[in-house]
């Protein structure tokens, strides 16, 4: 197959999902994930009543938010802090943000690890998924932050929360980091990062990861453009290649073998996500370089979780995130895809109870970190 006929088949499976392997087994009270939670729930039907936030440029939000039982929350009338200034863990929202070409069900075994035992609160970015399209000079990561903190605004005014984003969405947190640092150790209490990176990426390794990186920016610009002029063509083909799209999404989203329900789900979310947003967000991916503002994370408990085998954002990005962020944790899945947080969802929420535990005691939060990393350009 030709590179040319190679683009034409990747591209449904640009920015599809996460890997991270478990550093251990979270040591601190707080472990509050379901071990196993989600294997008997079909794969992205759960969900609540959904709700709407209006974005700055008017694009509406798809917003659900899983509220703690009654019995448990009474979150209007208990925002007061136990023990002194130590939260609760009735008073924390954990805030889930997708990746490029998913949605917010990519988050389907989080969300019934953590269904009933914290606040979350999952939305879809803007082009992805049940939100509104954004104009082509409005789809941006800058964008995505500002909808970000909209979110916050709406449905999660007070209380600490923790931002928990993968591949696109990670970026999306770095990107909010940038424009409010000042969030960050005082509303936010506590950061995951899975299968991302704050810039250095080759787009058209990212766009077409079967092509070798050195064929440069400037092509992998010129043939997403040719193909933008040609959606109507392209997504006729991706209807038509249904077949090859599974094989590239087992490629290219996983490192080990997975059940073909996985495979299946995850290209659903791609083939739902029209070429035109492809070809609207790739330019953000070129010009992604946000490194120097990691600093604002070292504020609040970070965690880093990324596989060993993501062909995608690969894991010498975590490793140099790691390194820039003081006291972050990184944990490396072993053999693991871009998209652990499907491949490896028990390691995930695993490294996602630890995080937790952070945000509500900074005083748990591990001081050890992975070996010696180099820090050179992914």
């Amino acid at each position: 197959m030709s590179w040319k006929s190679r683009a034409l088949t990747a591209a449904g499976a640009a920015g599809v999902a996460a890997a991270g392997t478990a550093y251990g087994v979270a040591r601190h009270r707080h472990i509050i994930a379901s071990r196993g939670a989600g294997e008997s729930v079909r794969l992205g039907s759960l969900h609540s009543e959904p709700r709407t936030v209006v974005a700055a440029d008017g694009v509406a939000l798809h917003v659900e938010v899983d509220e703690l039982p009654a019995e448990t929350g009474r979150r209007a009338r208990h925002r007061g802090r136990s023990r002194g200034n130590e939260p609760r863990i009735e008073d924390l929202t954990v805030v889930f943000v997708h990746g490029f070409t998913l949605n917010l069900d990519s988050w389907h075994f989080q969300r019934a690890g953590y269904r009933g035992q914290v606040r979350t609160v999952f939305y879809d970015q803007r082009s992805h998924g049940r939100s509104g399209r954004a104009s082509r000079e409005n789809s941006t990561i800058e964008h995505c932050a500002d909808d970000l903190l909209r979110v916050l605004d709406e449905v999660a005014p007070d209380g600490p929360v923790v931002l928990v984003g993968h591949s696109m969405g990670g970026m999306t947190i770095v990107a909010l980091a940038e424009e409010h640092p000042e969030l960050f150790g005082t509303r936010i209490a506590g950061v995951g990062l899975v299968a991302t990176t704050a810039g250095g990426l080759s787009p058209l390794h990212m766009i077409v990861p079967v092509i070798p990186e050195g064929f440069g920016a400037d092509i992998a610009q010129r043939v997403m453009a040719g193909l933008a002029r040609g959606s109507r063509v392209i997504e006729h083909m991706r209807r038509l290649s249904s077949s090859v799209a599974l094989v590239v999404t087992d490629m290219f989203a996983f490192g080990d073998e997975v059940p073909a329900a996985y495979i299946e789900f995850v290209d659903q979310m791609i083939s739902a996500t029209p070429f035109d947003v492809l070809s609207e967000f790739f330019p953000n991916f070129d010009a992604l370089d946000k490194f120097a503002v990691l600093n604002a994370l070292e504020r609040v408990p970070t965690a880093i979780i990324c596989g060993t085998a993501d062909k995608l954002t690969s894991v010498g990005h975590s490793r140099k995130m790691q390194k820039a962020i003081a006291g972050s944790v990184l944990t490396e899945c072993e053999g693991a895809g871009h998209m652990v947080l499907i491949e490896r969802h028990e390691q995930v929420n695993a490294a996602l109870d630890q995080l937790i535990a952070g945000a509500l005691d900074p005083a748990t939060w591990p001081a050890e970190t992975t070996p010696d990393a180099s820090v050179e350009a992914p």
